[in-house]
């Protein structure tokens, strides 16, 4: 009588290799310490980074703290300017259209969620193109669809980076993105298609969800629902990236798969914590350098 696949993965469970986001991050910092130290060598100029809070949202305030404090890990200078929850959305446009004339701001972030009366559309239109470190500008996500994208979004360019030191190829391979975000869904399945692999995106109005997890050879997570991808979902072997951040009842953090039964069938897949959440804010430091960087080379050009 033959054996199902699930019946033989159950007598033969596979342990999926950790694919290490802590470690990946921090070798890209050590890059970024480097990059900083010879900016100041050659040019005299310290990347500065300018991050926006509005409001005092406690999530908003702890990721505002990781940043300022992985710029300052790094070499890059920090500049936080906090607005009260119900601050004119002009005064904060004001304040990024100064921060975009500055020349020693290389890039400009402003911390998300807005309060409602908040035009996230007009605020994050406000800044300078070649400032918008987070990749949130429309000129960034449109550049996306044709190569040509000042800055990546941070997030799903730390993704191709984790898939990338982890030798995963992607061309050629079917990938499908859960969760259809402006900020990682979309983008994250843009640069899959950039580098050949056949895309797929799935979100909340997905019919039969499993259908299309199952034929994932490279399957990306970002829905923020707790336990949304079981075992039975993931095809055996795949490489599995949970972006998603969920806090139980508990206080415990969890991704979007349910961990322990999907690493029996991947091949490789990231923890929550310590997987894509460390390149997030890893990805910011190399976009503001970046721009620091293009910024000292125009300068030289045109002088």
């Amino acid at each position: 009588m033959s054996k199902t696949i699930d019946t033989i993965l159950s007598e033969h469970p596979m342990t999926a290799t950790i694919i290490d986001g802590k470690s990946v991050a921090a070798k890209v910092r050590l890059d970024c310490r480097a990059r900083v130290d010879d900016l100041k060598a050659r040019y005299g100029v310290s990347p500065g980074l300018a991050v926006l809070m509005v409001g005092d949202d406690p999530a908003s305030a702890v990721y505002v703290r990781k940043k300022i404090q992985a710029c300052a890990d790094v070499g890059i200078r920090s500049h936080k300017f906090l607005f009260s929850r119900d601050e004119k959305q002009s005064v904060l446009i004001d304040k990024i259209r100064e921060l975009s004339a500055d020349p020693r701001i290389h890039g400009i972030l402003v911390q998300l969620p807005l309060p409602k009366h908040f035009d996230l559309k007009e605020v994050l239109g406000a800044i300078d193109q070649e400032k918008d470190v987070d990749g949130f500008h429309l000129y960034n996500v449109g550049g996306l669809v044709v190569g040509g994208t000042v800055f990546p979004p941070c997030t799903p360019y730390g993704v191709m980076l984790l898939l990338d030191n982890s030798g995963v190829e992607i061309a050629g391979r079917n990938a499908v993105v859960v969760g259809a975000s402006n900020i990682v869904g979309k983008p994250m399945a843009l640069m899959l298609m950039q580098r050949e692999a056949t895309v797929s995106v799935c979100h909340a109005r997905t019919r039969d969800l499993a259908q299309f997890t199952i034929l994932a050879d490279i399957l990306v997570v970002a829905a923020g629902c707790p336990n949304l991808i079981t075992g039975p979902m993931v095809k055996s072997g795949a490489v599995v990236i949970d972006v998603g951040i969920n806090r139980l009842a508990n206080g415990q953090l969890v991704g979007d798969c349910d961990f322990e039964a999907v690493r029996r069938r991947a091949s490789m897949i990231t923890p929550v914590p310590g997987g894509v959440g460390p390149m997030t804010v890893t990805m910011l430091l190399v976009n503001t350098i970046s721009s620091a960087e293009r910024a000292c080379t125009q300068v030289l050009q045109a002088s």
